[in-house]
């Protein structure tokens, strides 16, 4: 790493217009986007009590016929007059910070706004069955009461089952389960002929349910998923311990901090949850938690601390305490536990506005905390969406865990960015070679956290703006993250496809694996039906003849068989 040791300079850059707008953007903000998140939360909220006043049956009936009407949807299209199919779903209502341009090119709508049911919870099967956009917040809603959670339950309410197995979901749990799609044990998909079929690893559609995680919604429309359940406690004994040193010694108490004796995995170090912020280049705080009961958490001398509570302090900046006071124990409820990171979304909220930490506006105002990412997208002209992209970074690093410290090491030089998150994840080694796949031979090497059957991975989280920036100083956001892409794909890492990439469509294949993609997408008559998923990745406008030349040269040869090797 000694490439790594000067310090970069970049000159002084003039401030523009758009400077000043994203400065005094809160204004917009406060008595624009807050009220209508609140409203729009409420809503929701009363629509989820009206289908938990429906029966299983009820649930299952309705479903059944809206899947009738997306196979009648699909069937009136003309491939050769009408676009290829996308969801109807608005492209700003989307989690992610990409920009959904794809759907500026002719397309065919199919509509799934009906699908966010939670099907049935089987506690003999231990499954909970749910339509595509179920978010998490509705889920915890209806399982934790049960002392019932999905094996991983990404932090944020809004996003969706949907969301998370086309693209990418992690927590605190991934360590021992893996990303979201790993829990899921069958998937209900309507193919591009209309269609259904229900993959699962070990049918004659097993090719397809491997192939479906990362794939965008482009080899068919998820219908319904069938995940995993998992008995949990009334409460999440969490530990925060801080750590001080260099950048490679903070990653090296983070690894310590959970995969120690992992050989084991019944042994009691193991935590249930794990997850680390990076505060600055010489102190993190690590945070293990484990389950607890209600009686266990009352004992006297216990802390309860409900973090859910909207005067509450954010999290992050709660969890940075620990720097100063040392290492402490608490009790959070579960529920609460898993949404620690939505009020403020991690630390976004800081930015979006400066002063909602405050002790005064988080009691006066928290209650409407936390804007809806989907309303701030909605408000940002074409020229706000260009300077967040140059001065703003959201970016996820999956890198093998062994790798952290070169991770950390990389992003300190070239960004600037504080707080990190890190969050370890199982990369499983499948029957099949996924779009993602760990390292060969990493079964041999059995680094710290790897087993014969997974290979340990952590998702570096970059959220914020770069120090750079702050200080006034050019900051080139789109090759920042192009020379960040470019160290992944060096050190066997992956970028989730919600980020915006700079990425061309040789560099995302050597990233990605294509195999088993390329082969359901003309099994499966995906071709010509639905756009590839480096297409609807991909940064910037698609024309519509951009996109029809590259369906009908997917046709003709698939790309990833021009230079990837089987």
């Amino acid at each position: 790493m000694a490439d790594l040791e000067a310090p970069l300079v970049r000159p002084k850059r003039k401030k523009v217009w758009v400077d000043y707008f994203v400065q005094f953007r809160w204004i917009l903000v406060i008595f624009v986007v807050l009220p209508i998140s609140f409203t729009l939360y409420f809503l929701t909220y009363l629509g989820d009590v009206r289908s938990n006043w429906k029966s299983y049956k009820q649930r299952q009936k309705e479903h059944e016929e809206n899947v009738k009407k997306v196979q009648k949807r699909l069937k009136e299209r003309n491939p050769s007059k009408d676009g290829l199919v996308c969801t109807a779903r608005k492209p700003w209502i989307a989690v992610g910070m990409r920009n959904v341009d794809y759907k500026r090119a002719r397309h065919f709508e199919v509509d799934l706004s009906a699908f966010r049911n939670i099907l049935e919870i089987d506690q003999e099967r231990m499954i909970a069955k749910c339509e595509p956009l179920v978010n998490m917040g509705q889920i915890t809603r209806a399982t934790v009461p049960l002392n019932l959670a999905l094996a991983v339950v990404a932090e944020l309410d809004d996003l969706t089952v949907g969301g998370l197995i086309n693209g990418y979901g992690i927590e605190g749990s991934s360590h021992l389960y893996g990303l979201f799609s790993d829990t899921v044990v069958a998937y209900e998909i309507v193919l591009a002929n209309g269609q259904v079929v229900r993959a699962t690893k070990d049918n004659e559609y097993s090719d397809l349910f491997y192939a479906i995680p990362w794939s965008q919604g482009t080899l068919g429309l998820l219908m319904s998923a069938e995940i995993k359940l998992i008995p949990i406690k009334e409460y999440m004994k969490l530990t925060y311990k801080p750590v001080r040193g260099n950048v490679r010694d903070l990653a090296q108490a983070y690894i310590d901090s959970f995969a120690t004796g992992f050989d084991d995995e019944d042994n009691e170090k193991v935590p249930d949850f794990v997850e680390t912020m990076i505060y600055n280049p010489h102190e993190g705080v690590c945070m293990t938690g484990k389950y607890a009961s209600k009686e266990e958490a009352k004992k006297k001398g216990n802390k309860i601390n409900s973090v859910g509570w909207w005067f509450k302090p954010w999290f992050y900046q709660h969890a940075e305490t620990a720097l100063k006071k040392g290492e402490f124990v608490e009790y959070i409820p579960t529920r609460e536990y898993y949404h620690r990171h939505t009020r403020c979304l991690y630390w976004e909220g800081k930015l979006i506005l400066p002063f909602a930490d405050q002790w005064w506006f988080r009691f006066l105002f928290g209650w409407l905390m936390p804007p809806k990412v989907s309303l701030l997208k909605a408000t940002q002209g074409e020229a706000i969406r260009n300077y967040y992209h140059e001065m703003h970074v959201i970016q996820d690093m999956l890198v093998p865990l062994y790798k952290v410290p070169d991770a950390l090491e990389w992003v300190d030089r070239e960004m600037e960015i504080y707080p990190l998150w890190l969050c370890p994840h199982r990369l499983y080694k499948l029957p099949y070679k996924t779009m993602i796949y760990p390292e060969e031979g990493f079964e041999q090497e059995r680094r710290q956290g790897d087993t014969s059957y997974a290979q340990m991975y952590t998702d570096v989280g970059v959220y914020y703006t770069p120090a750079p920036v702050f200080r006034g100083e050019e900051f080139d956001g789109a090759d920042a993250v192009s020379r960040l892409e470019t160290w992944l794909i060096e050190n066997h890492g992956f970028q989730p496809q919600y980020a915006v990439s700079e990425l061309d469509e040789k560099k995302f294949w050597q990233m990605f694996d294509a195999g088993l993609y390329e082969k359901c997408r003309h099994k499966y008559g995906a071709v010509g039906t639905f756009m590839s998923v480096y297409y609807k990745s991909k940064k910037g406008r698609k024309t519509e003849k951009e996109v029809q030349e590259a369906e009908k040269a997917q046709l003709e040869t698939p790309y990833a068989e021009v230079d990837q090797p089987e």
